[in-house]
């Protein structure tokens, strides 16, 4: 894949402001109508992106369809219905300091923004944040991953064929074209990616003061406690952790278990992974491979760092790596201190000893000692997982589930600290790309001497206010 021109990067981007000061794109109605045009898009390419899905990542047409397509459709659908309401102004409750005047809360688009994708959900993770662009009135540089180019290009050409380069456009390269565009002061980054890079967006955006939204990953811990039902907790975490072959922001990343309930959860893992991808997974039609030949050196080098339980097969040529249980795994190792992005499984095993700490406290202390995750998995006792929730903190969280609570469109998808800022989905989605705007309303005909000089009624204005 060939590189935008800079030159181009720069016209887009200057185009793009030029444009949004014209105020074209503040009637809701307009953005009504280019919600559909993107929807009636997404309906015309969809063949052409799940087929590039399957050649850049060896995703199937029904994993592209639940992971990628449907939930664009689904952002798609709930903005065009509520953004009238959303983009409305809002009255507030005056305070008594400022009666008679009149407090509203008006909503703006925030101007032109830059939407940074990556590889491992290229459409769900560009598009999602379009949406929110879109329907805020918003202007957009959409930048996907050069690492999944037969998909980055069908998207290109999508949003080339729908949308003016002025409103919407798409810009392809690599390293060289991201420092390009984080020079410019857009009025708002959106990136998803890793931490490491987030560092180098937030330099960026510092010098222009540029408000980011950064959707980040780290290493979610999945906690297996005595009281887990074994069966349900293998199999809901074995499909976790093979979703995108672990190349998932919010996949599990490493197990705390009971000692108790370790070997019983190995056998039951391993069965699982037979139910969902077959005896010989490799031949799996919906297990993916690593996205490139860096990542598959990467994540096949940490199968040498602890003892297998279970899997470690590996086939450089298709970049394939079967799903793996690592044991005896040291603390300090790569595998336990980068994000894994595959499908290679730390199991860290906790004790209960009499008068020492609880399971429970030590999977507090282990997480709470770690930079915040984006995702904390919990199976066990709901009242157990309730208590270890309250005493951590990631960007979301499930008790007896794993990856599910991204699904729910309702609820706000973000990090905390290491694992991002900033929320997005539905109207979170809208308001990441808005301005709440604070307007006070004057009447002309009552001007009441109390804010005055020289503050006659000073005493009266200190109960006031």
């Amino acid at each position: 894949m060939e590189n935008t021109p800079l030159e181009r990067v720069d016209t887009l981007f200057a185009n793009q402001k030029k444009a949004f000061a014209t105020g074209f794109t503040l009637p809701v109605s307009f953005r009504k109508a280019r919600l559909d045009d993107l929807h009636e898009a997404l309906k015309k390419y969809e063949k052409a992106i799940c087929d590039a899905l399957w050649i850049d990542l060896h995703k199937s047409f029904e994993e592209a369809y639940l992971t990628e397509t449907s939930i664009v459709f689904a952002e798609i659908r709930t903005a065009r219905k509520k953004v009238a309401s959303w983009s409305r102004k809002e009255m507030k409750m005056p305070a008594l300091a400022v009666l008679p005047s009149m407090s509203y809360v008006v909503k703006e688009p925030l101007g032109t923004a830059l939407i940074v994708s990556p590889w491992n959900y290229p459409v769900q993770l560009l598009l999602s944040p379009l949406v929110g662009a879109i329907a805020a009135g918003c202007t957009a540089v959409l930048k996907p991953s050069p690492y999944v180019p037969h998909v980055s290009q069908v998207i290109a050409d999508m949003i080339a064929d729908t949308f003016s380069p002025d409103y919407i456009a798409v810009v392809q390269g690599n390293r060289e074209v991201n420092t390009r565009l984080f020079s410019h002061p857009f009025d708002l980054i959106f990136y998803t990616g890793s931490p490491a890079v987030a560092h180098t967006v937030m330099e960026a955006a510092a010098r222009h003061l540029t408000p980011v939204v950064l959707e980040l990953g780290g290493k979610s811990p999945c906690i297996i406690d005595r009281e887990a039902n074994i069966d349900i907790a293998a199999k809901r975490v074995a499909w976790g952790k093979t979703l995108n072959s672990g190349q998932t922001c919010i996949a599990p990343d490493y197990i705390l278990i009971h000692s108790e309930v370790k070997d019983a959860f190995v056998a039951a893992f391993q069965k699982q992974l037979k139910v969902l991808h077959g005896e010989e997974i490799k031949q799996s039609k919906h297990y993916v491979r690593m996205v490139s030949d860096k990542a598959f050196k990467r994540v096949s080098g940490y199968l040498s760092q602890g003892k297998i339980l279970c899997g470690g097969a590996t086939d450089p040529q298709e970049r394939f790596i079967e799903p793996t249980l690592l044991d005896n795994v040291a603390l300090d190792a790569p595998v336990m201190q980068e994000e894994i992005f595959g499908p290679i499984f730390p199991v860290i095993t906790i004790s209960e000893t009499e008068g020492g700490p609880s399971f429970s406290e030590q999977v507090r202390k282990f997480v709470t000692e770690r930079p915040k995750p984006l995702a904390f998995y919990y199976f066990g006792k709901k009242s157990k997982g309730w208590d270890i929730i309250r005493r951590t903190s990631s960007g979301g969280a499930c008790i007896n589930d794993n990856i599910m609570h991204i699904v729910n469109t309702h609820m706000p998808f973000g990090g905390v600290g290491n694992s991002g800022m900033g929320r997005y989905h539905r109207k979170e989605s809208f308001e990441a790309f808005t301005h709440r705007r604070s307007v006070l309303v004057s009447p002309k005909w009552l001007d009441l001497p109390l804010r005055y000089m020289p503050y006659k009624l000073f005493k009266f204005i200190r109960h006031i206010v």
